[in-house]
């Protein structure tokens, strides 16, 4: 049995908490805020979508699935990209990747009767599920509790010494090996424990919750996706939530939605229906964390022994938890994954460290 902390109480590291502990080993996860998935893993628009990212990522959408079809997490969500002549081509190129199926402009409107008459392009992908968010981040930490983890929230990881000695909240512990699924502040976390950052990258994303367009049941409707994800819209508990879909380079934080990058999103999500904005009732941010070459990043560090990282999600963090625990626990037992010798070599962080030299 080996003795792991894991730093970090979002989905990644819930998962890793569950697939560690089942695997035998004595698992104690600490997460600085009050609550589980606080920050990026609480704020997700959450959809299985397995076309979604690079190949290593869908390795890992594939790998996934299966648990949280199991744990009853899933339900349908077909995806809808819509477009107008100025994104033709932008939409052609999105079919092609997320391997879609095209329609007519008017098959879309009967499917979401608040699309304009601008929109003259449409494509569906029938194969993408909402995901329970709540649901998945309790069930992985019930199922780590159950095996003996502990988990404490409210519990700040103040410092880590070389020989993987941890202050958390003034308290001295050891650990025999550390996992370091902090999101944002992993490369903090890194610098922390004296290891070498890999410049990972907090990107923010808006959201704005708005009432139900034009008082519409959009319980069944699909979720819209503008060409080139320049904006996106979902049914989210009876009302309508819109993205702007951006990108935007900040420091680790709780995270807020800027107004003036709000607006310009619902302008561009208004240029595709005939219903516009009249109200926002609530709006957030969240921060997808992405590694430059936008792989996630998992296993050991090559010049820090003991020392593993969990992290670089990016926006894929929930569709790729089960595989991505998964591999890592493999990892840290010493066996061959499952994933293979070119995934493995894909996310590992040696890759980073490589292109730093």
């Amino acid at each position: 049995m080996t003795r792991i902390v894991i730093v970090g109480g979002g989905i990644a590291g819930v998962s890793a908490a569950a697939a560690l502990a089942a695997d035998g080993h004595e698992v104690h996860l600490f997460e600085s805020e009050k609550q589980l998935g606080y920050h990026a893993s609480g704020r997700s628009a959450a959809i299985f979508e397995p076309n979604y990212g690079n190949t290593s990522v869908r390795a890992l959408n594939r790998a996934t699935f299966p648990l949280l079809s199991e744990m009853g997490v899933l339900s349908p969500r077909t995806i809808m990209l819509v477009a107008t002549d100025k994104d033709a081509q932008r939409f052609q190129m999105d079919v092609a990747s997320f391997e879609m199926i095209e329609i007519t402009a008017a098959e879309a409107r009967a499917r979401v009767p608040i699309l304009s008459d601008d929109v003259k392009f449409a494509a569906l992908h029938e194969g993408a599920m909402d995901i329970d968010t709540y649901a998945l981040i309790q069930g992985f930490a019930k199922v780590a509790r159950e095996h003996g983890a502990r988990i404490e929230t409210g519990a700040k990881v103040e410092a880590i010494s070389p020989g993987r000695g941890l202050r958390v909240n003034g308290a001295e512990l050891s650990a025999e090996q550390i996992v370091n699924a902090a999101g944002a502040w992993a490369d903090g976390v890194a610098r922390l424990a004296g290891v070498v950052p890999l410049g990972l990258q907090p990107l923010r994303r808006s959201m704005a919750r708005l009432p139900a367009p034009g008082g519409h049941d959009v319980r069944e409707w699909p979720m819209l996706l503008g060409a080139g994800e320049e904006w996106y819209a979902k049914p989210d508990a009876g009302g309508w939530i819109v993205s702007p879909a951006e990108e935007d380079l900040v420091s680790p934080m709780d995270a807020w939605a800027d107004d003036l990058v709000l607006a310009e999103g619902l302008a561009r999500y208004e240029a595709h229906v005939s219903e516009p904005v009249t109200r926002v009732e609530t709006s957030w941010a969240g921060l997808r964390t992405f590694a430059p070459d936008r792989s996630l990043v998992i296993g050991e560090d090559p010049r820090t022994p003991g020392f593993f990282w969990l992290a670089g999600q990016g926006g894929y963090g929930f569709q790729t938890c089960a595989g991505a625990a998964s591999h890592l626990a493999a990892l840290v037992s010493g066996r061959v994954s499952s994933l293979g010798t070119s995934t493995t070599d894909a996310l590992s962080p040696e890759r980073l460290l490589r292109n730093q030299a």
